[in-house]
């Protein structure tokens, strides 16, 4: 059976499966939507559509329905629009849409939400094609006023000119705002082009260095407390019972009570909350909890990865004929669980009144996250602000929002007013949401061309999404973002088979940047290495010639990055080719041996990501990619000792890259005509494999357990 599922098509249907609560959807047409979409009278503003204000003072604002994270849809997205609408850079702004799923779905969700690097993929048509629409009304506009047909208007950078007449957006808004918006407005043609495929400053940096950017820390409400939760010191393990009353002798303290995820300690700042859950006496009920070892657990693991599983997800061929009689080669990879930690921790201000509530939140999932909260709550409407948040890798995307309902259960036990909910680094590192820890056990054989007779491959994992809101849509399948990256090889063999065994724990695990191609791209590209080199094969040239012709793209990368590749110090180098989220990145890494352990020096990586919107943005999610991927190939792991406590705590223990041990970086971007698709995930796979095979090749040691360097 062979089963090829695609991420986005399985998140295509999630608005079937995440049914909203019918409080939600009722507001989802009144509150929000009306607040930020329906103009002041008077106001002389052009709102030409959903997702794009004009206003007399020449600002183009677009509203983005992605979170800003760091990832760049605000700079991304402006760009489709003011290329469309011919305007000047400088009069763009970015702002976050509302919480309407009508107006902001994500189009490959069916959902509002960020996050399988789609923001511009779904968004590319769309926001071009409210760009020409606003273009469209500003020239019908322009046409009344200089009393001159519509064709015989010209914008060139914000100016709208007939003859020697002109005017700005911003003097043409309010006319503009009485036209007719078109409802299928054509876009330019590639070759007319201004902005797009340009280096863009992005339009959100000013605000972010000189503070007056907002993020959720920065809301403040009249009569608003803090509020901290003390969550169970290990996962499944409940609240028995608790003694507060050290806690509520802290000064500041105003409150403690339980919550279904712990206790909550309300107070009037954040270290008076800290304090007093730090005075609170809790019975945990540990009948249900995860008592094993990470080690334990790897035992088990192995074991399963080696028999395979239930789940036959790809079988073509005869493998097991096709290895009989062989030298088989055989390779077990063990990562460990990652913690996403974020810049910025996890943190929501919720304010109750009658029959209403307003959110303010980093929220990646608004749809999932606004609905959650009206049911927790009960409440008739539920305005939700999508905020700036200080990073995420997919640690706000939880299937079961639940730190939303978190929040939202801390208000309900608070009564009327404003809670802001803080989490801590530990929190997060000790209680939070895990990439699984997963094994993948691989053999294979060759003939005697060098070439891949079989292919077999079994992986062990927890599943990310079955036990959640979004099992459904798997249809009784398994959870393809187990082993994603590893059904459909790049590489040629006529016998391939893929077995997932899903593993059992009370562990929450959640997508991590890049989900499953994280753990997979380093477990093929290791073995691929590894068989090239037993073949006496170049590890580039080898790759090319089982690529053949049937993966074009695959080959341009790695041709492209063969090409700005300088090997030719006395160091190590090892490459990687990884597919993931529809675009395609090489990486080359150059290390140097330092006491025994790999110094990344320098990366070279060649993306192709479709046709690059802003090329600067590209560049930098390639380099923050790489970065990301290095911390946890280098240090990064959550360790279970035995009984089940969590080793880490913060960053000193959790170890991520320091800003010095950063590589130099090139990148280069393959010129395409193609669609544009995602970029914030597709550069953090290749670089673990890249530093491994290097490292193998120049000592002749294999790394196939991550961390490379264990720290805590």
């Amino acid at each position: 059976m062979n089963i090829h599922t695609s991420r986005r098509a399985f998140l295509s249907g999630l608005i079937v499966a995440v049914a909203l609560p019918g409080l939600a959807r009722a507001q989802q047409k009144s509150g929000a939507a009306a607040f930020f979409n329906e103009l002041p009278e008077g106001s002389g503003e052009m709102s030409a559509n959903a997702f794009i204000r004009v206003a007399p003072d020449n600002t183009v604002t677009v509203l983005i329905k992605h979170i800003e994270f760091g990832q760049g849809p605000y700079t991304g997205l402006t760009t489709l629009v003011a290329e469309e609408m011919d305007a000047d850079w400088s009069q763009m702004r970015a702002a976050a849409a509302p919480a309407d799923v009508e107006k902001y779905a994500n189009t490959a969700f069916g959902m509002q939400g960020t996050g399988g690097s789609t923001a511009m993929a779904n968004s590319f048509m769309q926001m071009r094609k409210a760009g020409a629409g606003a273009r469209a009304m500003l020239i019908a506009a322009a046409a009344e006023r200089f009393g001159v047909a519509a064709d015989e208007i010209t914008i060139d950078k914000g100016i709208v000119s007939a003859g020697d007449q002109s005017a700005t957006f911003g003097e043409l808004a309010e006319a503009a705002s009485q036209q007719t918006a078109p409802e299928d407005p054509p876009v330019k043609e590639p070759d007319q082009f201004k902005l797009i495929g340009t280096d863009l400053p992005k339009v959100d940096s000013s605000a972010k260095t000189d503070g007056s950017a907002q993020f959720t820390l920065d809301v403040y409400r009249d009569g608003m407390l803090t509020a901290v939760v003390a969550h169970p010191p290990k996962f499944g393990a409940k609240v028995a019972s608790f003694d507060d009353s050290a806690a509520l002798q802290v000064s500041g303290v105003q409150k403690v009570a339980q919550v279904p995820t712990g206790v909550a300690v309300y107070a009037d700042n954040t270290y008076a909350a800290l304090k007093g859950r730090d005075a609170l006496e809790i019975e945990w009920d540990e009948a249900e909890a995860e008592t094993r070892s990470s080690d334990a657990m790897i035992e088990e693991w192995t074991t399963a990865a080696k028999a395979g599983g239930k789940w036959e997800v790809t079988n073509t061929g005869d493998v097991e004929a096709a290895l009989e009689g062989s030298e088989i080669v055989e390779a077990t990879y063990v990562f460990p669980y990652l913690a996403h930690t974020p810049m910025e921790p996890l943190d929501a201000v919720v304010e109750l009144r009658d029959g209403e509530a307003e959110v303010w939140m980093g929220s990646q999932m608004q749809t999932g996250d606004q609905g959650t909260i009206a049911k927790v709550l009960g409440v008739e409407n539920v305005r939700l602000h999508t905020m700036l948040a200080g990073g995420s890798f997919g640690r706000r995307a939880t299937p079961d929002s639940h730190f939303a309902a978190e929040a939202a259960e801390v208000a309900k036990a608070n009564g009327k007013g404003a809670v802001k909910l803080m989490w801590t680094r530990e929190d997060d590192v000790q209680g939070g949401y895990y990439r699984p820890l997963t094994v993948h056990h691989m053999r294979a054989a060759l003939d005697d061309q060098g070439g891949i007779k079989a292919w077999d491959h079994g992986i062990a994992a927890q599943s990310v999404v079955m036990g959640t809101p979004f099992e459904a849509m798997l249809q009784g399948g398994p959870d393809f973002t187990a082993f994603e990256g590893a059904n459909e090889l790049h590489y040629a063999t006529a016998n391939h088979r893929l077995r997932w065994a899903q593993m059992e724990s009370p562990v929450s695990t959640l997508w991590w940047r890049s989900v499953g191609h994280t753990h997979t791209g380093y477990a093929v590209e290791c073995f691929i290495d590894e068989l090239l080199e037993k073949a006496g094969k170049d590890p580039i040239e080898g790759r090319l010639a089982l690529m053949g012709d049937d993966h074009p793209r695959e080959r341009a990368v790695l041709e492209r990055v063969a090409e700005m590749a300088d090997q030719s110090g006395d160091y190590g180098y090892g490459v990687a080719v990884v597919k993931s989220f529809g675009s395609y990145v090489a990486q080359i890494a150059e290390i140097e041996d330092r006491g025994g352990i790999p110094h990344v020096r320098r990366v070279w990586c060649a993306v192709d990501c479709g046709l690059a919107v802003n090329p600067n943005v590209v560049r930098a999610q390639m380099e923050g990619g790489i970065g990301y991927g290095l911390s946890a190939a280098l240090y990064s792991e959550v360790t279970l000792d035995e009984g089940g406590l969590i080793r880490q705590q913060n960053w000193d223990s959790y170890r991520i890259l320091r800003i010095p041990e950063m590589p130099a970086i090139e990148v280069a971007i393959i010129p395409s005509a193609e669609a544009p698709t995602g970029v914030g995930e597709p550069g953090t796979p290749p670089i673990a494999p890249a530093i491994a095979n290097a490292w193998r090749r120049m000592t002749g040691n294999a790394y196939r357990r991550l961390p490379i360097i264990p720290v805590a």
